[in-house]
């Protein structure tokens, strides 16, 4: 007896970025200047943020521009709350430990009954989201997921500088406000079948830690059980982001190398195959030097450089929300077309985490 073989295709896409941009300026009156030429590097120009940036009251939760990008993935293609079997979200800033945050938004999108699983990550999160999300509808347990990507890290970044002269504020914790930005992407991915030997949908995915004997290079520590309360109450700041901006700068070369490498072989794809590379969080000519620098100007980079889609001047990095952010940018610029091979690459620096797919877009 013959079964059904679905793929998994993308049938809309959405964003949510809160408020009016905060460009460079305003920020540099909250937390003073940075040089020039590290503003460059940065490549940040705009953000947007979930705060007020003067008094660091919360406009926004992460779970409404969660909620927000949903909705308008879901009016992109043409489909009700209602239609929604699976939710799978990523995000590492909810706004409470439990419950999930996905859940929160299954119940703005006025869902009684659904499917929900959270990843807790960063930039790779959405992708591993969208992989679990893929494999419940090719095997026939769900017809219509949504996958969401949010972050809301602006809060961390109010401790820096309220209340404090900006001439005061280092310029590490100047650079991290600088670069980071809040906002939510989603993708609607639909079941449809397929013929066995034709390549629709999702045609493959890598992902992996390399990190596991090495530090991290982000964190965000506090407000959880890695120490006692009372301890984490006598700390300078209840959260804190720290980022290695100087071993980020050695090593992710080496994890754009890796990734590429394994996603074109896990998709059985040559570099010359792909229409666009969707890698939000990193300027084409900056990663080439980075690559010139290391000895790691391979083939395959060489043959992709041009046709990298990226969007981290407008929104900052939005960790999660980074992904399909640029691919609804993408997307409703005409950028993709039918049937071009589309590949999504996320370089997380967290535990050094990558998370990659590739698709037909449909």
């Amino acid at each position: 007896m013959a079964t059904n073989v679905f793929s998994a295709r993308i049938v809309g896409t959405g964003s949510y970025l809160h408020g009016e941009a905060i460009d460079n300026k305003q920020v540099e009156v909250l937390l003073g200047p940075v040089p020039e030429d590290i503003l460059e590097g940065i490549q940040v120009k705009q953000r947007h943020w979930m705060i007020d940036p003067e008094t660091g009251e919360h406009l926004v939760t992460n779970s409404e521009m969660a909620a927000g990008a949903a909705a308008a993935a879901l009016e992109r293609a043409g489909l009700e709350p209602g239609e929604v079997d699976l939710i799978v979200m990523s995000t590492a800033s909810p706004e409470h430990l439990l419950p999930p945050a996905v859940t929160y938004v299954q119940q703005r999108l006025g869902i009684e009954e659904c499917a929900t699983i959270e990843v807790r990550s960063g930039c790779a999160g959405f992708v591993e989201a969208a992989d679990i999300a893929r494999g419940y509808l090719e095997r026939g347990a769900f017809r219509t997921a949504l996958v969401i990507g949010s972050e809301a890290i602006s809060p961390l970044l109010v401790p820096m500088y309220r209340g404090i002269d900006p001439e005061r504020i280092r310029m590490r914790d100047r650079l991290v406000a600088y670069t980071f930005g809040d906002g939510a992407g989603a993708i609607v991915l639909r079941a449809e079948e397929a013929e066995p030997e034709t390549r629709t949908g999702v045609l493959g995915s890598s992902i992996l830690t390399m990190g596991g004997a090495k530090k991290p290079g982000m964190q965000v520590i506090g407000g959880s059980t890695h120490a006692p309360q009372h301890k984490q109450q006598q700390a300078k700041r209840l959260l804190d982001l720290k980022v290695d901006v100087v071993e980020s700068g050695k090593y992710i070369p080496h994890m754009i190398t890796r990734s590429l490498r394994d996603l074109l072989r896990a998709s059985d794809l040559a570099a010359e195959d792909i229409a666009l590379w969707v890698v939000p969080e990193g300027n084409a000519g900056y990663m080439t030097s980075e690559l010139e620098a290391a000895g790691l100007l391979t083939d395959e980079w060489l043959a992709l450089r041009d046709k990298v889609y990226e969007n981290i001047e407008r929104v900052g990095a939005t960790g999660s929300a980074a992904v399909p952010l640029a691919l609804d940018e993408a997307a409703r610029t005409g950028r993709i077309r039918s049937g071009d091979k589309v590949m999504l690459l996320a370089i997380e620096t967290s535990k050094w985490k990558y998370a990659g797919m590739t698709l037909v877009w449909a």
